[in-house]
């Protein structure tokens, strides 16, 4: 049985100070996702990985927003993953929306990173979406399906089964509209077939999330879904009650 994961992505949002504070509140609510069986984490900003790790307890997930697939060099700006991994870091956020729209990260680049991230036993967390222009052509799925072919390509399925999918409709990130829990659980179950197709029965072993204006009061309608295994959370996440609200959503029937 997949295990359900709550991760939030903080983007360009607190100071180490404010995310000291939000890992030092996070004790409890922890404690109570782990009890039910839920894995919860956070993916502040680089200049906070280290204090968050530091502070939060240990079985909260702290993942950074990108990395480069070089572990040195001449890449102005750019995290390498002997950083990440000497401060504790193993998880990374890969082809969000935002990273493709203002950084031109593509699915391929994404793919040469998850193959990176693999070899050094870490978790990538791949997402893909489509813009409102693709869903209103009717042609999200084929699009999605590009951008699960390209990301994962040339990976064994036991190397694909290590990769996290986050489906994220361009159209309802930060704008408050959501994919309706129909539409979110028809493009999923669309990912988890098109992933059988290249890595077969591991497919099913595998974590899909869905991202979009998630909140507290709407969590538990997509977590109804059979092949939603968590939510991948912008706004909502930032505070703790309201992350709590998220942990509690989750455990609705």
């Amino acid at each position: 049985m997949r295990q359900k994961l709550l991760l939030g992505n903080w983007k360009m949002n607190k100071t180490p100070s404010e995310a000291k504070a939000f890992a030092l509140a996070s004790k409890d609510m922890v404690e109570y996702a782990v009890a039910h069986h839920i894995q919860v984490g956070v993916a502040p900003s680089f200049v906070c990985l280290a204090t968050v790790k530091e502070n939060a307890p240990k079985d909260c997930i702290v993942a950074a927003q990108n990395v480069n697939e070089h572990d040195h060099g001449a890449y102005t700006g750019e995290v390498s993953i002997p950083m990440l991994k000497e401060i504790g870091i193993d998880w990374v956020i890969l082809g969000h929306s935002e990273r493709r729209a203002y950084n031109g990260e593509t699915s391929e680049a994404c793919n040469a990173k998850i193959k990176a991230l693999l070899a050094n036993h870490m978790t990538p967390v791949y997402c893909c979406g489509e813009s409102l222009d693709v869903f209103e052509k009717g042609e999200t799925k084929k699009f999605v399906a590009e951008q699960i072919r390209t990301g994962l390509a040339d990976l064994t399925p036991e190397e694909a089964k290590q990769v996290v999918i986050a489906y994220e409709p361009i159209w309802a990130i930060g704008t408050g509209k959501s994919a309706s829990k129909e539409i979110a659980e028809d493009t999923i179950g669309f990912i988890r077939r098109t992933l059988r197709e290249s890595f077969g029965a591991v497919a099913m072993d595998m974590r899909i999330l869905y991202g979009g204006s998630v909140k507290p009061n709407n969590i538990a309608s997509y977590m109804s879904a059979e092949d939603i295994d968590g939510a991948l959370v912008g706004g909502a996440s930032l505070d703790p009650a309201s992350f709590q609200g998220l942990i509690d959503g989750m455990l609705q029937k």
